[in-house]
């Protein structure tokens, strides 16, 4: 949470007159709020309140399926049912909703065959069994589903045979038994190369006697000694594995089919591609270990879900569900009015984790004030988010300096507040006490210890907002990190105010590169990366110079706000390589103004520092101060 912007924090919790109406506000807001996401593959695109925007949404991508948020229930898609094959390969075009359109599709071609995802083996097959020879001569075109088709076109040529690819045999020609003879007194032109690669001592003048003298050594070639050419092969050109183990091998598909049908968990292999496979499609990986195959998606996916980084592969590659780790978002709502958190949720996309302003200390006896509202938490259970609602000390030194040197007044704060968030069933706290003394630092530890220990004996979490602060001084405050973040479940770096309110000169609310610096320190405590969440400002600091460059005053603006303040002041804008922002000047009524940008690309780069360190996610101060488009690129990098 803001430490330096939350100077309105009084007033807005005063604003509890409003929930009074808290019923309606959370109607009205869950009108807007979205409820189903639409997904490319696996990749998260965009989030609707309704079923019908996200299906209209989704009909614009391939391959894409919309989900309901809560439960993650997969309810509409158009992912193909049938997929076509061409010499056992396949194209991302060539997936069809229906088999009519899929026969469609295969009628202009051969060596095709369709299979039904859902189902083993092919539903439609159409591939070559006769191959047409002049001579030891032929042409790609030269190969036919039916032995009519063949004999048709051989009738255009002299000195031609057709072989039966399926018994590698020869089964036709139009040479006269005088043509056989005459080529049979001829010099030898063919010799036969075994499977070790001894040459046979016998060689063949007519094609004929050396196809057969080699079908019957099995592995062996007919080479044409004047060209070099292999003219014949006895190799068989299909292999069955079962389970990725060699069982068999066949010349022809249609007998290494009728085989592979007997045994489960076969394919039939040419050239290193599957020609035929009763495989289910869909595999499902835990992390990268294969764990189980399934025919179906719904299967698939009740199988998947029980699992925890686990995804969902088709056969060829795609992958098209997971529950893989993802960076959590958590939003502070720095508010407790119910209209304010359900109108700032509602704008939001990809949010796991909300964190309304609902519990304060109010003084040093331990006396806990609460604004908490249960009809929220259930809505936003309901929409699939998890409540962690944040307790503050009003930022009051000298007031919290006593209730940490009072036993009594500590139980009677902790007793209350986690009794209050089992009632209204929220997923954890949020802890932000600021403004501490650095005296109180084994105190403060000591109160977050207890704290932690009873939230978890209630089976909730805890996670704690930490200044971004710096290793050289941090020692000093009082915020033991390495203790504090071994009570805890997550640690919040508020990775912002680099430069606030108080500051003596201008710059960034936050550097990039300050930024991650922070969190390398972060890291440097010991603190496990899947602990750390780090903190992100959605606004920006102007700052107010007089003619003679002293800073006068500095304001917080909203970064939903800054498009339109730039336009008109027609500010000028040039990059900032110590910040790696924009830097924006304009000058009004005599002053300057100068301003470093917070906009989607540098959100976008804080939540590649979060990703680069493999941290468990980020948490934005605060919502409502950002334009909804920002949701969308959070949602897809997510």
């Amino acid at each position: 949470m803001n430490n330096k912007i939350k100077l309105g924090l009084t007033l807005l919790l005063a604003l509890q007159a409003g929930a009074l109406a808290a019923t309606s506000t959370v109607e009205a807001s869950a009108g807007k709020m979205t409820q189903y996401r639409v997904y490319q593959n696996e990749k998260a695109l965009k989030e609707f309140p309704s079923l019908q925007q996200a299906v209209a949404y989704s009909k614009q991508f391939k391959y894409s399926h919309v989900e309901k948020i809560a439960n993650r229930q997969w309810v509409w898609d158009n992912l193909p049912r049938y997929a076509l094959y061409q010499n056992g390969l396949t194209r991302s075009s060539w997936g069809f909703q229906t088999l009519a359109e899929a026969r469609q599709a295969a009628s202009s071609l051969t060596n095709v065959h369709i299979r039904d995802l859902e189902k083993p083996g092919w539903v439609y097959s159409r591939h070559t069994r006769y191959r047409l020879y002049q001579g030891d001569k032929t042409m790609p075109q030269w190969a036919f589903v039916t032995l009519a088709e063949a004999k048709k076109e051989a009738a255009k040529w002299g000195s031609a045979h057709i072989m039966d690819t399926d018994t590698n045999q020869w089964i036709w020609d139009n040479i006269s038994t005088e043509q056989k003879e005459a080529a049979r007194s001829k010099a030898p032109v063919y010799e036969v190369i075994t499977a070790d690669g001894v040459t046979s001592p016998t060689t063949h003048s007519f094609l004929l006697d050396a196809i057969r003298a080699s079908n019957k050594s099995a592995g062996s070639e007919v080479v044409n000694m004047t060209t070099g050419d292999i003219v014949h092969s006895a190799i068989p050109a299909y292999t069955i594995y079962q389970n990725g183990k060699e069982v068999r091998s066949y010349y022809g598909l249609d007998n290494a089919v009728t085989y592979a049908k007997t045994l489960a968990g076969a394919e039939i292999v040419k050239d290193g591609n599957v020609w035929w496979t009763n495989i289910p499609y869909l595999q499902v990986y835990q992390g990268d270990k294969l764990i189980r195959h399934f025919h179906t998606r719904s299967s698939a996916l009740s199988y998947a879900r029980s699992y925890a980084n686990s995804k969902i592969v088709t056969s060829d590659g795609r992958l098209i569900w997971d529950n893989m780790k993802k960076l959590l978002y958590l939003g502070w709502n720095g508010s407790s009015s119910t209209t304010t958190i359900m109108g700032q949720v509602a704008a939001t996309q990809g949010m796991d984790i909300n964190s309304p302003t609902w519990f304060e200390l109010t003084d040093a006896s331990g006396t806990l004030k609460d604004t908490s509202d249960a009809k929220v938490v259930a809505e936003l259970i309901a929409k699939g988010m998890q409540v962690v609602p944040l307790v503050h000390n009003q930022f009051d030194k000298a007031m919290t300096s006593t209730f940490l040197r009072s036993p009594e007044a500590q139980k009677r704060f902790i007793s209350a507040l986690v009794d209050r968030l089992v009632k209204l069933q929220v997923h954890g706290v949020n802890l932000d006490f600021e403004e501490l003394a650095g005296a109180d630092r084994d105190l403060y530890t000591v109160f977050v210890r207890d704290l932690a220990k009873a939230v978890k004996a209630k089976g909730l979490s805890i996670s704690i907002d930490l200044l971004r602060g710096d290793a050289a001084w941090n020692h000093k405050t009082a915020y033991d990190h390495e203790k504090l973040a071994s009570y805890v479940d997550y640690v919040v770096i508020m990775a912002y105010d680099q430069y606030w309110k108080g500051s003596t000169s201008p710059g960034s609310v936050a550097g990039l590169q300050w930024t991650e610096q922070g969190v390398k320190e972060y890291l440097s405590y010991g603190i496990p990366r899947s602990k750390l969440m780090l903190g992100i400002p959605f606004y920006i600091r102007e700052w107010k110079i007089d003619n003679n460059g002293r800073l006068l005053d500095s304001r917080a603006i909203f970064m939903k706000d800054l498009p339109a303040l730039l336009h008109s002041n027609e500010a000028t804008s040039v990059y900032d390589p110590k910040f790696q922002q924009i830097k924006h000047t304009y000058v009004k009524d005599g002053f300057t103004y100068v301003l470093w940008a917070e906009t989607v690309d540098t959100v976008k780069k804080r939540i590649e520092i979060a990703k680069k360190y493999d941290l468990a996610g980020v948490a934005a101060w605060r919502l409502g101060y950002e334009s909804p488009e920002l949701w969308t690129m959070m949602l897809q990098i997510k």
